[in-house]
């Protein structure tokens, strides 16, 4: 989007009587207190009233702290036709404010085209807790360790009321319909309240005459885990009952929706050891019969799989893990009448003896299903001695299984891993993901607790970082990226994103409801930029007009994460934007000649 920069005015409502019976009462927010002290002395030199005004997205708006800046009467953006984009608005006021509701009307083209109203998605901001990245991943004093609000959990449009001395963001979505005429749409955005007059913010939307197709088409490798386990204890419903299983569709469907690739499959008991509030149980059961004989039981795999797949994640199943933090084996032997846990390590006789009939069992029922050739046996942060055991036996056992890897990336075995996906840092070189992209493996890079600082997806995370992960997928040659937790939630993840051993929000990407978030929707935002660059270079090469492409590659190139350190992403971020609004002019003028 290119944002125009307007002359910064001050909105003061001015007060009039208004039918209370006709507008229902307010609610506010169940958010925690703010553990910070309000800076009175700033609020007073803010102008009496009720203040309304876009703000940047790339902003986290504090929630005691007066706006440094007005902000804008009136909002400039573009699309492509098919995306999705964002804006955001500041709510501030000295004095209490109540029933409070922002819609939004149809956008309207002077060519009769129109982007109806439901398309476009309002949704207040909650505030949840958060703290510091301090030295990242490490145990947490959260008595010790200063706690502020961030601004990152949408709530689902309702009326609403603000304090005294207090912000309210209110984030927007319009999604642009595909089959959109090209033009410029115009509408506003109402901001309504009792005992004042409304207030309706102009919105001018230019849409391109280009096409960014749906999620499911999009080539972005995205990967997020997902963990139902986190859903039943929140919910408080008996894991994979029908209550249970009620509620996961839309979670998948919101991940879908930003073009997940992936689905999570636990194959055993904790293959990340307890290091989440909630830990995986396995959607497998193992059942040992005795007298080496194994019974391995499907009905919740399958039903995870065929939900996910309902749900439009279908290119991947990754199954975690022949080798588990710990080394660990968990089953329900039938002799004893109780659950064995053994430590095997890969390689071993003891590995291979558990680990074969699991392999003959898992092939034949996957291909049975058909849904062999795109299940992985995924492995996360393992070590080359671990790989090389594991590998030989699934070569041996089960060669039709591939495999994948988070981690470190280790020569040694490359040839044998599909699916790679590495830490920032030591910096893969671009030949050797060139390769394997060239050989059609999904090569990804991941973010964690312990680096860097920036970019990273905390809730205290500048909001700019989530989409420049996409630029800087782009940048390097990467095809898409890969994060540990989509929705790990903490005990209370609507108040208190904090956890006991990493950097708030660390865990989770969304919140219950489903309800979306600053963060993850910005994560999509780049997902959609780094489809355009694509688009673009498609394009460009159809056209023999890869010259075209020069400055814009020579601009990514400076999305590095040492190019971040001292500068901000927004910095980054908005001058690719600029450039590809530039391009989107080049493509279009192309496309009518």
């Amino acid at each position: 989007m290119n944002h125009k920069i307007f002359i910064p005015l001050v909105i003061t409502i001015a007060v009039f009587a208004l039918s209370c019976q006709q507008v229902p009462e307010g609610t506010g927010f169940d958010e925690p207190d703010d553990p910070n002290p309000v800076p009175l002395a700033l609020w007073s030199q803010v102008e009496q009233g009720f203040h309304v005004a876009f703000g940047s997205i790339d902003n986290r708006y504090d929630y005691r702290y007066p706006p440094s800046t007005m902000g804008n009467l009136s909002w400039n953006g573009t699309a492509w036709r098919g995306e999705r984009v964002n804006l955001q608005l500041k709510l501030w006021s000295r004095e209490p404010v109540q029933n409070i509701i922002v819609s939004a009307t149809d956008l309207n083209s002077e060519n009769r085209g129109r982007i109806d109203l439901e398309n476009i998605e309002v949704y207040p901001v909650r505030f949840v807790l958060t703290d510091e990245f301090l030295g990242g991943c490490g145990w947490r004093d959260h008595d010790t360790i200063p706690a502020h609000l961030a601004s990152d959990m949408f709530e689902f449009n309702q009326r609403f009321n603000i304090d005294e001395n207090t912000v309210r963001p209110v984030w927007i979505t319009i999604d642009v319909p595909e089959n959109t005429a090209a033009g410029v749409y115009t509408g506003n955005i109402k901001v309504s309240y009792r005992g004042g007059r409304d207030v309706e913010l102009p919105v001018n939307l230019r849409v391109y005459d280009l096409v960014l197709p749906p999620p499911a088409q999009w080539s972005y490798h995205l990967d997020l885990w997902q963990n139902p386990f986190a859903i039943a204890r929140y919910y408080d419903v008996e894991p994979w009952s029908e209550e249970h299983w009620d509620l996961i569709p839309p979670y998948l469907e919101m991940l879908a929706g930003a073009g997940q690739k992936c689905i999570t499959a636990s194959i055993l008991y904790r293959p990340w050891g307890g290091q989440t509030y909630d830990h995986f149980e396995s959607k497998i059961e193992w059942v040992h019969l005795g007298n080496g004989r194994w019974e391995f039981d499907y009905p919740v795999f399958d039903r995870w799989v065929e939900t996910a797949m309902d749900a439009g994640i279908t290119k991947q199943i990754n199954c975690y893990s022949m080798v588990p933090w710990g080394n660990q084996v968990r089953y329900f032997d039938q002799d004893s009448s109780d659950y064995v846990t053994l430590t095997l390590k890969p390689g071993s006789d003891e590995y291979n003896e558990i680990w074969s009939p699991f392999l003959v069992s898992f092939r034949d029922h996957l291909r049975e299903k058909g849904w062999l050739d795109r299940t992985l046996i995924a492995m996360d942060e393992r070590g080359l001695e671990e790989m090389k055991g594991m590998i030989d036996l699934l070569q041996e056992v089960a060669p039709e299984l591939k495999i994948a890897l988070a981690g470190n990336y280790l020569e040694e075995i490359d040839d044998h891993i599909y699916d790679l996906c590495v830490f920032h840092r030591p910096v893969l070189d671009r030949d050797i993901i060139a390769g394997r992209v060239e050989e059609g493996k999904p090569t990804t890079f991941y973010t964690m607790c312990a680096s860097p600082e920036h970019p990273n997806n905390f809730t205290f995370s500048p909001p700019a970082e989530q989409a420049w992960l996409g630029w800087y997928a782009a940048s390097m040659g990467f095809t898409g990226y890969l994060r540990w937790a989509y929705n790990s939630w903490v005990e209370d993840p609507v108040r208190d994103s904090r956890f006991r051993t990493w950097p708030a929000g660390d865990t989770y990407q969304i919140y219950p409801g489903p309800r979306s978030s600053i963060r993850f929707e910005r994560l999509r935002e780049g997902i959609q930029d780094f489809e355009k660059i694509r688009i673009f270079r498609e394009m460009a090469a159809g056209a023999g007009q890869t010259h075209r492409l020069a400055d814009l590659d020579q601009l990514l190139e400076e999305f590095t994460v040492a190019g971040i350190q001292d500068a901000p992403a927004s910095y980054q971020l908005n001058q690719g934007k600029e450039m590809l609004d530039d391009l989107s002019d080049l493509a279009e003028r192309l496309i009518r000649q």
